[in-house]
Formats: C-alpha cells, sequence, structure tokens
C-alpha cells in the first residue's frame, strides 16, 4: 500500500478529541492533523514524538493533513491510521503474499453479513466456502518483542468476533486478523487486562473454529506491506 501523497515530518504537540492532534512541522509551522484512530493510543502519543503526515489537495477537508506513522525509539515506524489496513491486506491477498488466505477466485470488500454488520474481507470460490475475513489495527507494545490487541475497550470488536462465530456454524470460515502497522514485534497476544470481555469472546470464537492470524508489517514514509506471520500466543 503506497501513500498517495509524499509524507512530511513533524513533532507531536498533543493528541485529542481523538480525532484531532498539533504537530510541529519541520517547515516551523505548527498545524493541526486528523487523527484517524479512535484507540487509546498508549504509548504513541507522548509530546515530542516524530509524526509523519499525508497531506490531500480537497478543498472540503477541515484539516488537509492525516497522521499517518509515528517514530518509537525502542519500536521504529508504527503505522496508526486504522483506515489502511484494509487496503493493506487486501493488496497483500491479492500478492498472495498470505498464504492462509490464498487460492480463493473472488475478494469483495465491506460486505454486508450478520446482523447489520459489514466484514472487511469476502474471499468466495466455487469449490469451498465463502471466507469472512476480519482485520483489526494492532499497535499497542508494552513489553519488547510483543504486540497486543486491544488498547482500550472495544464492543465493535466484540461484536464482530461473535459474528464470525455464527458464521463458521452456518458452515463458512472465518479468519481475525490482526494487523500489526510495524516490523519490530515477533508475537502477539489479546491484552486480557484492557478488555475482559473481548479477551472472553476470543477464546470462544476459537474454540467455535475461528482462525487467528497475526501479520507484521513493513514500514516507510512511501508504503506499507504484509511482512511476516507471528505466532498468536495462547490465551
Amino acid at each position: 500500500m503506497q501513500f498517495k501523497s509524499h509524507l512530511v515530518r513533524g513533532k507531536l504537540i498533543k493528541r485529542y478529541k481523538r480525532f484531532l492532534a498539533d504537530v510541529l512541522l519541520d517547515t516551523g509551522e505548527t498545524i493541526t492533523a486528523a487523527c484517524p484512530n479512535t484507540g487509546s493510543m498508549l504509548g504513541l502519543v507522548e509530546p515530542g514524538n516524530i509524526v509523519w503526515l499525508s497531506r490531500s489537495d480537497s478543498l472540503t477537508r477541515k484539516y488537509p493533513h492525516t497522521w499517518e506513522l509515528v517514530e518509537i525509539p525502542s519500536i521504529g515506524a508504527v503505522g496508526i491510521n486504522t483506515a489502511q489496513p484494509n487496503r493493506i491486506v487486501t493488496e497483500a491477498i491479492a500478492a498472495g503474499k498470505i498464504t492462509e488466505l490464498a487460492g480463493y477466485a473472488n475478494l469483495r470488500n465491506e460486505v454486508r453479513y450478520g446482523e447489520n454488520s459489514r466484514i472487511d474481507i469476502l474471499l468466495e470460490d466455487p469449490t469451498r466456502p465463502p471466507c469472512y475475513v476480519e482485520i483489526k489495527n494492532v499497535h499497542f507494545f508494552r513489553k519488547p518483542g510483543l504486540a497486543e490487541f486491544p488498547d482500550c475497550v472495544t464492543e465493535r470488536g466484540t461484536k464482530h468476533l461473535v459474528e464470525l462465530s455464527n458464521m463458521v456454524k452456518q458452515g463458512s470460515r472465518a479468519v481475525m486478523v490482526y494487523l500489526i502497522q510495524c516490523q519490530n514485534p515477533s508475537r502477539f497476544a489479546l491484552a486480557d487486562d484492557k478488555d475482559r470481555t473481548y479477551f472472553n469472546e476470543f477464546r470462544k470464537a476459537m474454540n467455535a473454529g475461528v482462525e487467528a492470524l497475526a501479520l507484521t508489517c513493513h514500514v516507510s514514509t512511501s508504503e506499507i506491506t504484509v511482512d511476516r506471520n507471528i505466532p498468536v500466543m495462547e490465551t
């Protein structure tokens, strides 16, 4: 997934109201950027962190800049834009880079299913059951080499696990993809202390036959691409 515009560098002043961040650009200009991430972003929003922003030429946007990356000394560059994972995973599947999701004839995005939900990716093939793929962005790092999800309570995420379990019961395949927009981690786990309900529903989903993949990414200021599959630790 290549960024549509050249990223500009700056230092984070503060993130506030969840959707906004003030940034001091390297040019000396202070701007307000859109923060496309509703999570707590624990460990990523310290003032002074180096951040990278894209810029839109749309005349209708109140804030032309969008926060895309943050640099963390012990981790490296981390993608924070939760609108990007679907594109990243879709491109990786199309390129055959995710072997567990390869071999399907058709791929569709944002397909309605379940109880008023939309699946991120639906894979279809005349020779096998459909495969429902739900994608979550992972950017919570509090132990060396470990990526965790979630970083705060996620009722929507819990709903998605229930929906996937129901698809398996109906004879379909269902896969949770935890996309880590960072190259550093070597393992993944559920942060049960941040949302015990999600943790419990995850275990139920795995017992029901839902699969889980954790994928790291190669991250640069020009593109983000799937790198490798890492272990999902026992929970």
